[in-house]
């Protein structure tokens, strides 16, 4: 069986791992911490970037930055992971479910200026795929004098007209779960874009302490002046990031390769089913996350799949709409319904892509999707 997903060990992984029992800080902000984050904030024009211990953990820090109060608003889009809507909506916010573009399957700024109101504090829209949101959500932010943050779960290393994703909103989050293109098993990052969230950040970050002042000299104890909780990343956990971020070439070459064989062998295949693919952004650098693709109808998704795995190829579906799931419309709502949500969640298949693919396993994943219908 082709998995769908496989994590990639680099090559000097685990003398790097081994190396951190040798450190004395196993725990957070050691050496390893150091050496990943700078490699993230040059990825990133310069951010601040804080490592935590998974996407959802730097959500939840950006969340407790917004000092929510009961009534106050969060734009998300309805066809993303739990965590993007969950974060906010632990700190106490009201989530609003945007439908995503037809196109893209990113948030739709024409529902999101609809949807805008007093209550708004936040726009957190998702590089879904790593294509890169809307420049409409930037602007109409500004407009109304909300946060953008964003959801770039998959877009490290994407950029839009020569603009690293994760630089656009004040407040942008990473992961580095198992799935992702980089992995420490579990793992993510804050990108901080607004300097004046910084320091807030960090105490918050640190059990809600200024520990991060006082190991910069700046006070001669630290103690506890906020609310906050645990969100640092082992230092173990980022010695393995730093190994791949340190292979970042290789594993993206490798995942290209793959992505622009299935582009190529699979078109003329595609437009036989009436099936579409998922297309980068024009102007855009795509971050080769997933290749998506996007069935007649789900009764032909359903048999699809079928298909894949009796061959030996597991290729799977993605996210259930947020606002139709038990949770969703209990934190929220949609105002303007998101059937473009519900299609999408209905037809669309995501191939095995992952960071050590081989050429024979791509190879082979493409011959057997190509069988399927003819």
């Amino acid at each position: 069986m082709i998995p769908f997903n496989r994590a990639a060990v680099a090559p000097h992984q685990l003398e790097l791992v081994g190396e951190s029992f040798t450190t004395a800080n196993l725990s957070g902000d050691g050496p390893f911490t150091k050496m990943a984050t700078q490699t993230l904030s040059e990825l990133h024009g310069g951010a601040t970037v804080l490592l935590t211990p998974s996407c959802t953990a730097a959500l939840e820090l950006s969340a407790l930055l917004l000092d929510l109060a009961s009534g106050d608003e969060v734009i998300v889009p309805s066809f993303t992971f739990s965590s993007t809507a969950a974060a906010f909506a632990l700190m106490g916010a009201t989530i609003v479910f945007a439908d995503v573009e037809a196109e893209t399957l990113n948030i739709d700024p024409e529902q999101v200026a609809q949807l805008i109101t007093t209550r708004t504090r936040a726009i957190a829209p998702v590089n879904y795929g790593g294509t890169p949101v809307s420049a409409k959500i930037r602007a109409l932010a500004d407009e109304h004098g909300v946060l953008m943050i964003e959801d770039n779960a998959h877009g490290l290393f994407a950029a839009a007209d020569g603009r690293p994703l994760g630089t656009i909103g004040e407040l942008s989050t990473l992961s580095f779960h198992q799935t992702k293109n980089i992995t420490c098993g579990e793992g993510g990052a804050l990108v901080i874009n607004d300097p004046s969230f910084i320091e807030r950040a960090e105490i918050l970050r640190e059990k809600g302490t200024d520990r991060a002042r006082f190991f910069r000299g700046m006070v001669d104890k630290y103690s506890w002046v906020d609310v906050g909780s645990s969100y640092l990343l082992a230092d173990v956990n980022a010695a393995i990031l730093a190994a791949q971020l340190d292979h970042a070439d290789e594993i993206q070459a490798r995942r290209a390769a793959a992505w622009n064989h299935y582009h190529d062998a699979l078109g003329s295949w595609a437009t036989e089913m009436g099936a579409g693919m998922l297309e980068p952004a024009a102007g855009a650098t795509p971050s080769y996350h997933l290749f998506g693709l996007l069935m007649p109808d789900h009764a032909t998704r359903t048999d699809f799949l079928a298909h894949t795995k009796s061959e030996g190829v597991l290729a799977v579906f993605h996210y259930v709409p947020l606002h139709s799931a038990a949770a969703g419309r209990r934190v929220g709502s949609a105002p303007l319904g998101c059937p473009v949500s519900s299609d999408v969640s209905d037809r669309l298949v995501r191939l095995p892509l992952f960071s050590d693919i081989k050429v024979e396993e791509y190879e082979r994943v493409a011959e057997v999707v190509a069988t399927f219908g003819r």
